[in-house]
């Protein structure tokens, strides 16, 4: 049984901004499921096997990429809200969803991008996540997008807490078509996959880190732990 607090696609298939274009429901697949599997078979999601997390691809195929890192993610946030009794697919989902939008060369790409995009709006990684899902991808004749549910885009643009001002151009252009409270926290369960990315990326820097010899296990042992 779900908490009260957590998503019920039932529920959610009942809101007037559902999905932005209507479609005949799954007899098989819940909403969140299909959002699961739409972001899954995406061009976007493929093309983070190349891109870095860390460590560029060359440098050994030991080390993570933003795919294998995402699919980590998933995994963890399926975990926490199985064991809080939330909508474990929808978490799932939007872990699945996190790092769309991600430039290739890690933090240092998106940065460099941001810079040669000022005058456009710059360049934010969760914008462009929510860019790809509801513009970019083209896989259907009557929309642009994955179609995916609002409690699904509301997950990929707010995962990481409210958005501030100034809002991102791509965030702010959507929000004005169908709107995302961005003012407001999502979802436990998108709160639950931003809680499994630290998770994920904190322990899985370390054993890239430990593998690249870039420090020692005793260097460790000198850190505090919080």
């Amino acid at each position: 049984m779900l908490a009260r607090f957590a998503a019920d696609p039932s529920f959610a298939k009942n809101k007037t901004n559902y999905r932005y274009f209507n479609e005949d429901e799954s007899n098989f697949r819940s909403c969140y499921q299909r959002d699961r599997d739409r972001i899954l078979h995406c061009s976007a999601f493929r093309r983070l096997k190349h891109k870095t997390q860390v460590f560029v691809e060359h440098e050994g195929d030991y080390f993570r990429t933003r795919l294998t890192h995402t699919l980590e993610v998933a995994q963890v946030a399926r975990t926490i809200s199985t064991a809080l009794d939330l909508n474990f697919d929808l978490s799932e989902t939007i872990a699945l969803a996190h790092d769309l939008g991600h430039a290739p060369f890690g933090h240092t790409g998106e940065e460099a991008l941001d810079d040669l995009m000022k005058a456009y709006g710059g360049f934010d990684h969760n914008a462009q996540a929510l860019r790809i899902v509801t513009k970019l991808e083209r896989h259907y004749a009557d929309f642009d997008g994955l179609n995916l549910t609002w409690d699904t885009l509301e997950g990929i643009a707010k995962h990481n807490g409210p958005v501030e001002n100034p809002i991102p151009y791509a965030l702010n252009n959507y929000n004005s078509v169908q709107s995302l409270n961005l003012e407001s926290f999502a979802s436990a369960e998108a709160q639950v996959a931003a809680i499994s990315d630290d998770i994920a990326y904190n322990s899985h820097d370390l054993h890239d880190g430990l593998r690249a010899k870039l420090f020692t296990d005793d260097d460790l042992k000198q850190l505090p732990l919080l």
